[in-house]
């Protein structure tokens, strides 16, 4: 069954966020736009580079009043040291919610049972609570975040403007479609 539309499950956990450990929730992401951004684990290799890049344009999410949670199955401790170890992670602005009995990642549908582990899975989520885009990504193939930042915006026109949708590669500021009988083969 698709995630897509749905509201999400509840959770209770833990965040390693700007110097403190805080308590995140299902509720802590309604009322807003939020992307969770699940990856398989601290100290690794593809995953401080997809993080990174987040938090690279994080002030561009933030300016659409979106906020970014990554979650991996460590813990909220292993977050705080690898945040205090590596350079990349440091500049991290957003909260790094610790999933260790995987209860948020089952969740969302991305646990690896058997390695205890997450996929790499994106998932934007309106101020309802309802889940409006799910990408998931093999452990080798490391994510994009611009690209992240536009699916957002797109999400957001479509939100804001019924009857309209956005077609590939269309950009904030772009032509969008209404759907109608008229278009019917025309594109």
């Amino acid at each position: 069954m698709s995630l897509l539309n749905t509201e999400i499950k509840p959770f209770s956990a833990t965040a390693y966020h700007q110097g403190e450990f805080v308590p995140v929730s299902e509720e802590t992401l309604k009322g807003k736009w939020s992307v969770v951004f699940f990856y398989p684990a601290d100290f690794t290799f593809v995953c401080p580079t997809e993080l990174g890049d987040v938090a690279d344009i994080y002030d561009e999410f933030t300016k659409l009043g979106v906020e970014i949670y990554s979650v991996s199955t460590d813990t909220h401790f292993t977050h705080k040291a690898w945040h205090d170890t590596s350079e990349t992670i440091a500049k991290l602005q957003f909260p790094m919610i610790g999933d260790p009995t995987g209860r948020i990642s089952r969740n969302f549908d991305v646990l690896i049972e058997e390695d205890g582990l997450a996929e790499r899975g994106t998932f934007l989520i309106d101020p309802e609570g309802k889940i409006k885009l799910v990408e998931i990504s093999d452990g080798g193939v490391g994510r994009d975040a611009s690209e992240l930042l536009r699916k957002v915006k797109a999400a957001q026109y479509v939100a804001a403007h019924p009857g309209e949708v956005c077609p590939a590669k269309w950009k904030e500021g772009e032509a969008t479609l209404s759907p109608s009988l008229d278009l019917v083969g025309k594109i």
